[in-house]
């Protein structure tokens, strides 16, 4: 990616941080990146194409930020046991309400999916991309008799984003489901679906 492509996206991630893209303005990324209007759109086709970009890097952070501790699960686990108690933790670390925010801003964005063919496009690249990297860490664990080769891989994957991202319904609820209840739950479905 060229330098100056990515230092207007990184700026309009960090921009975007709690915020709504409605609320960030083209010459806020431009006094903040130091980035000149018509390198702007050299590089992209209009200031939307901008913030298109930069949500579809943040749409999937926090996926990456997980299929980095799988990975680490994976390499680190020596039995079935280990593995599962890793992802687990991974499982807790996902699912808190602290997290709430990420959560809405994905679903924001699949939201804003379906009103632009340019973000849906490049939004389904980058899940392709995220629902890929797990299907290799499932296929990896199977391999290792860790988990079920009845599953399809790819079924597992989209399965694990779903319930992280449908922890939406939780978090918008004046009262919430139990945080344990809800893990335990997740735990209980991942060992007998997956092991």
């Amino acid at each position: 990616m060229h330098p100056t492509r990515e230092r207007l996206i990184l700026t309009t991630v960090a921009l975007l941080d709690g915020g709504n893209p409605d609320k960030v303005h083209v010459e806020e990324v431009l006094s903040h990146s130091g980035i000149s209007r018509g390198s702007l759109y050299h590089h992209f086709q209009d200031f939307n194409d901008l913030i298109e970009a930069a949500l579809v890097f943040r749409f999937s952070a926090t996926v990456d930020l997980s299929i980095q501790a799988i990975t680490e699960v994976i390499a680190l686990s020596e039995t079935r046991e280990e593995f599962f108690e890793g992802i687990k933790q991974v499982t807790l670390a996902t699912q808190g309400r602290e997290l709430a925010s990420n959560r809405y801003e994905r679903a924001r964005s699949a939201g804003m999916a379906g009103s632009s063919d340019r973000f849906r496009t490049a939004l389904g690249v980058e899940q392709h991309r995220v629902t890929e990297a797990l299907v290799d860490l499932f296929r990896e664990a199977q391999s290792k008799g860790w988990m079920n080769t009845y599953f399809d891989p790819q079924a597992a994957a989209v399965l694990v984003q779903a319930y992280t991202l449908g922890k939406v319904v939780d978090d918008i609820s004046p009262e919430h489901v139990d945080e344990q209840a809800w893990v335990d739950l997740i735990s209980q479905l991942v060992d007998r679906l997956f092991g």
